[in-house]
């Protein structure tokens, strides 16, 4: 985690099941913004229409990731070599696996706290963020070598913008997003979101224009205009959990909800496609962290990090499938789905383990070892025209 320390005492607060809080902060009214609305494109007859200029056209308005399907990868990612890349955050180092194997092929020195494996917009570099250290650590994915150090402020997390303009560092210890020429990386501007304590996952509506960070300290989420990079307003949970709150955030398919994992709330907060209201709970499981897609898009994976169990829900509808525990329990965090579609990986932060389940019936796979606090690992390669960043949200 971005705070020294930090990481330790959410542990120390999970295992005493103390009740840690913190005051609300103050919250200000909501920013207006005018934008000058770009000529729309219409792509089908259903097609989504007056999208941030320079986005790719959405292909499917019922399934804004038709794109990033079973094995639709781009010809030049495909010759990639297939590794995952695994950050962490406790030994601030990167291992590199060869999936074919399970074995770990490959350990670079990488910083100080890492945190994230973030694909770049066009998928052509992989970053491994250092919030502690202050940079990045881009990664050539046809060779798996890193590569030099890049200076950029607090980067927890990782985001592009959906027309590839802007890179942007979610800098969580500074309540702040600090936007990035992604080419040159040259600091551009600043989003201070004060009232939005431990800023870290995001996801963007389904036309590129606004962003939803969530806010683990704060209890709540910041909506962000993508074209002007103001902050537009903030939205409380209905419970606002200040410890462990709202963290990973995942929108639907068909862009009609936005799904905000809650740790502490144990389940999935439900917040409408406009991004103005929390509409409803979904219980999952203790410590609901991570949430990731199925491949077809029809199938959410929420992973319940305190209880050592992965939850399936029903993508459009939020409707519990199944629950698959990981045998002798474990802590699912961070990680992807691969391009085939038929495995999940994830980082098992708090023992030290990365966990292989099969997307068929959750069954484990394997079990790998690995460093101190495995955090956001990225599988690679991975499907879709483009990254939005993350562990590789793609579309």
């Amino acid at each position: 985690m971005p705070i020294p320390g930090r990481a330790l005492l959410a542990l120390a607060c999970v295992a005493a099941l103390t009740a840690c809080s913190s005051a609300p902060a103050a919250e200000e009214p909501p920013l207006t913004t005018t934008t000058t609305t770009p000529p729309t494109t219409t792509t089908t007859a259903k097609s989504l229409v007056d999208g941030l200029a320079g986005m790719p056209p959405v292909s499917d308005p019922h399934d804004v990731y038709a794109d990033a399907g079973v094995n639709m990868v781009q010809d030049a990612v495909k010759q990639d070599k297939p590794l995952v890349y695994v950050p962490h955050s406790g030994s601030g180092d990167v291992w590199v696996i060869d999936p074919a194997t399970f074995q770990v092929v490959a350990k670079y020195p990488a910083g100080k706290e890492l945190q994230h494996v973030v694909p770049s917009y066009d998928m052509r570099t992989l970053y491994a963020t250092d919030d502690e250290g202050d940079h990045l650590l881009p990664f050539d994915p046809r060779t798996g070598q890193p590569g030099k150090q890049i200076p950029v402020i607090d980067p927890y997390n990782m985001y592009f913008t959906p027309d590839g303009k802007f890179a942007i560092s979610v800098a969580e210890r500074m309540r702040k997003l600090v936007w990035y020429d992604p080419h040159t990386w040259q600091k551009h501007d600043e989003t201070a979101v004060p009232d939005c304590a431990g800023i870290d996952h995001a996801d963007f509506s389904p036309d590129g224009r606004t962003a939803v960070f969530t806010c683990e300290f704060a209890g709540r989420v910041a909506v962000v205009d993508i074209a002007s990079h103001r902050l537009l307003r903030m939205i409380d949970m209905p419970q606002r959990h200040t410890v462990m709150g709202p963290q990973d955030i995942k929108l639907a398919p068909d862009g009609s909800v936005y799904y905000i994992a809650d740790s502490d709330a144990n389940g999935l907060w439900v917040l409408d496609g406009a991004a103005t209201k929390v509409l409803r709970f979904i219980p999952t499981g203790g410590g609901a962290h991570g949430i990731y897609l199925s491949r077809d898009a029809k199938q959410l994976y929420v992973t319940n990090r305190h209880e050592g169990s992965i939850s399936v829900l029903d993508s459009y509808t939020g409707a519990v499938q199944a629950k698959w525990r990981i045998p002798g329990g474990g802590s699912p965090d961070m990680g992807n789905v691969t391009a085939d579609g038929s495995q999940l990986w994830l980082s098992g932060r708090y023992d030290k383990a990365i966990y292989v389940l099969s997307t068929k019936d959750g069954s484990l796979l394997k079990k790998i070892p690995a460093g101190n606090q495995p955090h956001g690992l990225c599988v690679w390669p991975l499907p879709g025209r483009y990254s939005l960043g993350h562990t590789g949200i793609t579309r």
